[in-house]
């Protein structure tokens, strides 16, 4: 394994895209790792600070991704360098898509990802710049459709993306709009864990948790994982958290999920980030759900919660480990070989098999139809790991090995 990831790790992308933009500091990338398939996929991002080697590893790991969530194409991503608090963002981001348009009329299709939206900015900003939805360089370049089952795939694909949830059984509030684009990634992760437990053994049931990062991936998978009667005791995010070692009610999961201010926990009896920081790592849970920014776990951490019955890490962020590796370096390798951590390309994979899902043919456009093909493309990945390996242990390892044999 180690041998197929240093060869892929190492082999130079197709094609690196750099734009300056002429009105701010702003700079963006698009990384095309490769045309694998005629096309490639991945999101747009956008924070102060990132750089060109960020977007790099985040193009390498959404080829992986694709091995598990279909289809067969390329890795790429998009990121710009600039505060998302500026008000001249959106002007940065017409500016951007204007310039990127090319490629993702195509071969390269692009969505929401880090302080972008899908829904209220990807989407109106590309299609004002010629391009009928973010997606449309993955139909020509890889499915090479004629233009009625272009048209007629696209508007699938816009409909289902945005999709109003209508049922209760997948939205926490069916008043309150919520989307497929809202749900689908934190429910992955929450179903990860849960086809973890009836693979490898054990119930799911009853289980303590501790989520880290309550934005639109952390909250909905502990609103998720609370549903199956998992018990959320530890919550942690950028301003701050909560604990309850009895665990919290499925109700009170579903009023924190509701009372999120933006992406921000938002909670009277908040605990200090530093305090929160010192506390929640000590705490017993068998599931831990990292769901912030990349880079974050440390190994102190992992060693303080597998003091406390570490069982199973579902990976809710793209590579949640503090290493500096593009993928698997020592602070994973070192978890993953003492508690079963499922990886992100399987655990957060949801986004990128709703597209997958859409650009097929004709498909049924329920909720349950659209959540059940996620969750059984996340079961049917576990399930090949373990085909390969049964063990509890070098579950990642596994499963790298299996997507990058089709990669290298």
């Amino acid at each position: 394994m180690k041998e197929l990831l240093n060869l892929y790790e190492n082999k130079a992308p197709e094609i690196v895209f750099n734009w300056k933009d002429p009105e701010t500091d702003a700079e963006g990338w698009t990384v095309i790792n490769s045309l694998r398939g005629g096309a490639a996929g991945g999101g747009t991002r956008m924070r102060k600070g990132l750089d060109m080697n960020e977007v790099l590893s985040l193009a390498k790991t959404m080829e992986v991704k694709f091995t598990v969530s279909g289809p067969a194409i390329g890795g790429a991503k998009s990121g710009i360098n600039f505060d998302p608090a500026d008000p001249r963002k959106k002007g940065v981001l017409e500016r951007w898509y204007k310039a990127v348009s090319p490629l993702l009329k195509s071969y390269y299709g692009t969505g929401g990802d880090l302080n972008v939206d899908e829904i209220h900015e990807v989407i109106p900003i590309t299609e004002d710049c010629g391009v009928w939805h973010p997606q449309e360089g993955v139909f020509s370049g890889h499915f090479h459709p004629t233009e009625a089952d272009k048209i007629n795939r696209i508007g699938q694909l816009r409909q289902g993306v945005i999709k109003v949830l209508e049922n209760s059984t997948y939205s926490p509030d069916v008043t309150r709009k919520y989307t497929v684009a809202d749900m689908i990634t934190g429910y992955g992760v929450a179903e990860a864990v849960n086809h973890y437990y009836a693979i490898y053994g054990g119930d799911v049931k009853g289980k303590k948790a501790i989520i880290q990062g309550f934005g639109n991936v952390g909250s909905a998978a502990a609103f998720y994982l609370s549903k199956m009667g998992v018990k959320i005791i530890g919550i942690i995010d950028r301003v701050g958290g909560l604990i309850n070692e009895d665990g919290y009610s499925f109700e009170e999961m579903q009023e924190l999920f509701l009372n999120k201010e933006g992406n921000t926990l938002k909670h009277p009896q908040l605990i200090p980030f530093e305090e929160i920081n010192e506390k929640i790592w000590d705490l017993e849970a068998e599931i831990f759900a990292p769901c912030a920014a990349s880079r974050l776990v440390t190994q102190e951490q992992i060693e303080r919660l597998m003091k406390g019955g570490l069982e199973v890490i579902s990976s809710g962020a793209n590579v949640p480990f503090a290493d500096k590796e593009i993928f698997f370096g020592p602070i994973m390798e070192y978890t993953d070989e003492r508690v079963s951590v499922i990886p992100d390309f399987i655990a957060n994979c949801g986004m990128a098999r709703v597209f997958a899902y859409f650009m097929e043919r004709r498909v049924q456009m329920t909720d349950e139809a659209i959540f059940n093909d996620t969750s059984i493309t996340i079961r049917s990945a576990i399930q090949k790991t373990f085909d390969h390996n049964s063990s509890k242990k070098d579950i990642s390892k596994t499963a790298f090995e299996i997507a990058l044999k089709q990669l290298v």
